[in-house]
């Protein structure tokens, strides 16, 4: 394993006791500017997500019904009542996004895989960087005030569904996540730096609680005033 990464994951809670887990259930409330412009409402309602550590699976309830949830694998993505009854499903559901722009509508599936590649992403980081297919490497460290974040870039492998295929990853002189940078390809290509903070223990794993995703400039920094997603984490338990 590459040495850098190797004390991230010890930062962030182990390797060992990663892998004794097999899901993480949290609570989550999103917003910025993005939704809107795909012409879809968001409300800071909490909603409880459910992502599975070593497979590629996530779930959010309640999702457009207070008996509804999704059900998101890299080949489907379904929107289901409680009990299991189908309400909507798309097969190879990153097809749908041929063409998209920024400002591109969503339908409520188009909403239900994001979030479910996001946040399985967000969610599962950096243990991911370490899993079967991933490549990575580490570049030019990055100066953000007077501190100097190290940067893991990750080579995704195409079994993934995640932004992009190429992402990088910033972390601070205690290797805690700081930043993490991608493009939205089913967005048009657009660029975003999120900025991490507010860390929390669940079960000895440790994330960040709040999650902010600007759009980023050619200068690579985030534009503070162009907000496109927020995310608060909160109630997690690995299980």
């Amino acid at each position: 394993m590459n040495a850098l990464l190797g004390k991230i994951l010890d930062s962030h809670g182990g390797a060992d006791r990663w892998k004794r887990y097999t899901e993480v259930k949290a609570s989550i409330v999103s917003g910025g500017g993005l939704f809107a412009l795909k012409g879809l409402r968001q409300d800071s309602d909490p909603r409880r997500m459910t992502v599975w550590l070593h497979e590629q699976r996530a779930s959010v309830l309640p999702f457009g019904a207070p008996d509804q949830r999704t059900m998101f694998t890299p080949d489907r993505i379904a929107i289901e009542k409680l009990d299991g009854t189908l309400v909507a499903e798309r097969y190879a559901p990153r097809d749908s996004f041929a063409g998209h722009q920024m400002n591109t509508p969503w339908d409520p599936l188009h909403r239900a895989y994001f979030n479910g590649e996001a946040v399985w992403t967000y969610l599962t980081t950096p243990f991911l960087l370490a899993m079967e297919g991933m490549r990575i490497e580490e570049i030019e460290p990055w100066t953000e005030g007077d501190e100097t974040w190290r940067v893991l870039r990750a080579y995704f492998p195409g079994s993934l569904e995640t932004h992009c295929l190429v992402q990088d990853f910033f972390f601070g002189e205690d290797f805690l996540l700081r930043r993490h940078d991608y493009t939205v390809t089913i967005a048009g290509g657009l660029a975003a730096a999120q900025l991490t903070s507010d860390y929390t223990e669940a079960n000895g794993i440790r994330l960040p609680t709040k999650r902010r995703a600007y759009a980023r400039g050619p200068d690579r920094r985030p534009i503070r005033e162009l907000l496109l997603v927020s995310i608060d984490i909160g109630d997690v338990s690995f299980e």
